[in-house]
């Protein structure tokens, strides 16, 4: 039986079969007719001994970018021509928020192709996962033969006709998109270096670098090559292979003068002097070799490639071609910056300690590159990050943790040890050597920095609260101002030298990346580039909301939630709850590992929660990540997803899910052993138990420094054993799944298998999936689909009860 039952939601669009079988089409957006001919016959057969037949011209290319020229049609008769044949196009749209299976029914036209979502498509079956569809159909007509709208889809109630030209954001639109990947300004502030990288399907890119003119906004290069400002002059170079080996080529964005300014450029990586008369280089000289078969492990730290590669650096004198090396040794040395006037270079080396925390030192030194006699600023701390000198030669200013330079800004309470990777800044007189801890009271997290030339104030961007916000400072007296921005991430920001322009890039909770010029006296922005647009063409986004809430300690919690599209709070939706719970916030970045408007637009509400123990919200605070293995943030994210339940009558407090990765895929085992609020779970390379981790991770034992520090598994067994999830196993009753690549270095593959294992021989509700030859983030284009699809499929199994996807992704089997 045919029913046609439809339901208008309005300004949405949407037709809605809720109780239909069948959904009749009948409007389209049409294109054509073109007419077309037989070609000219050279013989009778093709290659393959097949005539020639009208329909072959189906098979012929006809881009669908002709159908943004067409126009709507809701009629019963396609348009024809008069004579002969013709193509055309027609489309429409259709709209799934949970996996679906349909059948699509094109009756009245005799020849024609069908294509789902740009991909030719043979039968009438369809399996659609949840998105907005693309529906295509290319058709042959022929003069006096009438063809006729009429199709219908048969399905059950999950399908909808799309009509008003919007669609769902999706993971597609975070794997396929245009993203900055850099930007630097010219040291006068005309010219602008900004650099586009494209990814498409299949997981192919490129990246594409211009040379804009910012007063005319005209672009007067484009390079794929990597190019950079020369320091001084308003020249930009690159490097080329020439007759005589790599050249290094400047170029005058003014007129694209090029000029090979370097023969015979020698191999490595270099920076170029700020007097622009030497090349500082940084070599690397490869460590001793074992058998590939049978080896030893030095330290912990041998069993990572190129460990035992050591750097040095040189120096290239570009007048008359020597290299003059500047340091020899074991030890690694990294060179930090060159002074203003050449005459210096701030370095740094390195040592192991592996008996005392931390260990690894780093001494400070100035080098002077004349002498190449060493002067020692600081020596054997373990908790610097980096440095650079004032644009007048006579300072330095160092990153570091809060206990770096003998803890002199840290700012906690007794008995608590700070979070390393809560950065702060710090300055330091050259002449007497005196430090000055410049954020010790301010609680953003500094993340990196640039001392301007043109006005000696110091410009950084930091994580503050779970935006990164951008700052002034005023080296002089320490006075902080944060500038007004018109993004909540300001991912990467760049001063010119002699004048007062600044751009930054970056994205919002709701948007891609936009990139901005600034006037830093009269405090303007200009909207220079703007990739969401492109990016968010036709898509429809909920809302994002900010929520925070007071926890049982007097804390306020910061957090967020994202409601689905044409969301309707009378109704009851299932919830995911988004955390790392490790020692950063969760990023406001849109496209992230775990893009929540997407999960949002299956039918979700989402919150993010940031629980204590995060840098940005001040030292105090990040602080609480350290000796709590869990204990705490756990806590904070159980009472804050009890909260908004009770706050919010539209989440189904039955059907909540949680999910996080490396230490956030900890946090959610650690969170099943608490508490049994969850309907279902996803840990993806998460860590079962502490003491595994922190010996055979990459990095678990120095990690550990951070999160364990000075406790050890032989010292500490209330974090590493009874805080792991896995010496906790039975009480978990949440359905989990266990997600990880097998090529995990970070945090190894067995962290998962062996809480799989335990859940399994305890007889629970669990799950795991492999992903092959990843580490610890899945990358692989195709199987970073796969991964994400895979999160869906076990949320709608759970939280949705509809266990079609998963079962079409991983077929029960009788074993």
């Amino acid at each position: 039986m045919k029913k046609q039952i439809f339901l208008l939601l309005g300004a949405l669009g949407l037709s809605i079969a809720t109780m239909a079988e069948t959904i009749e089409v009948k409007s389209v957006r049409h294109a054509g007719p073109f007419a077309v001919q037989s070609p000219y016959l050279v013989d009778s057969v093709d290659v393959n001994s097949k005539p020639f037949a009208m329909t072959n011209l189906l098979d012929t290319p006809f881009s669908e970018s002709v159908l943004e020229q067409g126009t709507q049609f809701s009629g019963t008769i396609l348009p024809t021509v008069e004579e002969g044949h013709a193509l055309s196009m027609m489309q429409f749209a259709i709209e799934n928020t949970s996996y679906a299976k349909a059948k699509i029914n094109v009756g009245g036209l005799k020849n024609y192709k069908l294509f789902i979502d740009g991909q030719k498509h043979s039968g009438s079956e369809l399996t659609l996962e949840p998105a907005t569809h693309s529906v295509v159909i290319k058709y042959l007509s022929e003069a006096g033969v009438a063809d006729t709208l009429n199709i219908t889809i048969e399905s059950d109630d999950k399908i909808a006709l799309r009509e008003d030209g919007k669609r769902l954001y999706t993971i597609m639109d975070v794997l396929n998109n245009e993203r900055f990947g850099g930007i630097q300004l010219s040291p006068s502030g005309d010219y602008l270096i900004a650099t586009q990288r494209t990814s498409m399907k299949e997981g192919r890119s490129n990246s594409i670098t211009r040379v804009v003119e910012l007063a005319s906004g005209r672009v007067v290069a484009e390079r794929s090559e990597y190019i950079s400002w020369m320091p001084t002059s308003n020249l930009y170079y690159y490097t080329r292979n020439g007759i005589k080996g790599r050249q290094l080529v400047t170029v005058d964005p003014a007129n694209g003068q090029e000029r090979v300014w370097i023969e015979a450029l020698p191999e490595g990586s270099f920076r170029i002097a700020p007097t622009e008369d030497f090349l500082l280089y940084t070599l690397v000289q490869e460590g001793p070799k074992d058998k590939k078969e049978i080896f030893e492990v030095i330290v912990p730290d041998d069993r990572q490639p190129g460990w035992r590669n050591r750097v040095n650096i040189a120096k290239y004198d570009i007048a008359t071609g020597m290299m003059q090396p500047l340091t020899f040794g074991y030890r690694n040395v990294r060179a930090l910056d060159i002074a203003p006037d050449g005459s210096k270079a701030l370095i740094s080396t390195s040592r192991d300690r592996l008996t005392q925390r931390p260990t690894s030192l780093q001494s400070l030194h100035l080098l002077d590159l004349k002498t190449l006699q060493i002067e020692t600023l600081v020596e054997d701390d373990g908790f610097l990050a980096g440095g650079g000198f004032s644009p007048d030669g006579t300072q330095i200013y160092l990153m570091g943790s809060p206990e770096a330079l003998n803890g002199i800004g840290k700012n906690v309470k007794e008995g608590q040890t700070p979070n390393m990777y809560d950065y702060q800044l710090y300055i330091m007189n050259l002449a007497d050597k005196k430090i000055h801890p410049m954020t010790r009271d301010f609680n953003p997290a500094v993340q990196s920095v640039v001392w301007s030339k043109y006005d000696n104030r110091i410009y950084f961007n930091a994580e503050n609260l779970d935006f990164i916000s951008l700052y002034c400072m005023n080296p002089k007296n320490g006075k902080i101002e944060q500038i007004d921005v018109e993004e909540d991430m300001i991912n990467d920001f760049t001063v010119a030298d002699s004048a007062p322009v600044l751009a930054y890039y970056g994205q919002g909770a709701s948007n891609s990346d936009r990139l901005y010029i600034m006037d830093l006296k009269k405090k303007s922005h200009t909207l220079h580039t703007d990739l969401s647009a492109k990016t968010l063409k036709n898509v429809e986004l909920g809302e994002c909301h900010e929520w925070n809430f007071t926890n049982s300690r007097g804390d306020l919690i910061y957090g967020r939630y994202y409601l689905p599209p044409h969301f309707d709070a009378s109704k009851k939706y299932p919830m995911i709850v988004n955390y790392y719970g490790g020692c950063s916030p969760t990023s406001r970045n849109f496209e992230s590992r775990y893009p929540h408007h997407a999960y949002a637009a299956l039918g979700y509400v989402v919150y993010v929660v940031e629980p204590s123990g995060a840098t940005g919200f001040g030292q105090e605070f990040s602080a609480r990540h350290v000796n709590t293995a869990g204990e705490g943030p756990a806590q904070d994210i159980i009472e804050g997803t009890e909260k908004f339940c009770q706050e919010h009558s539209f989440v189904n407090a039955d059907k909540i899910g949680c999910i996080g990765a490396s230490y956030g895929g900890f946090m959610t085992m650690y969170l099943q052993t608490k508490t049994d609020i969850f309907a279902a779970a996803i840990s993806h390379a998460g860590i079962s138990d502490h003491t595994s981790y922190w010996g055979e991770g990459y990095w678990g034992y120095s990690y550990s420094e951070v999160s364990m520090a000075n406790s050890y598994p032989w010292t500490s067994k209330e974090l590493y054993v009874d805080r792991s999830p896995l010496f906790n196993a039975d009480k978990i009753n949440t359905p989990i799944l266990f997600l990880h690549g097998n090529a995990d270095t970070n945090v190894p593959v067995g962290e998962s298998i062996q809480m799989f294992t335990a859940l399994k021989l305890l007889g629970r509700e669990t799950a795991m999936v492999l992903v092959d030859e990843q580490d610890h983030h899945i990358t692989e284009y195709n199987k970073r689909l796969q991964w994400q699809n895979t999160i869906y499929a076990w949320f709608a199994k759970w939280l949705q009860d509809d266990d079609s996807w998963w079962n079409a992704i991983y077929s029960p089997k009788s074993l």
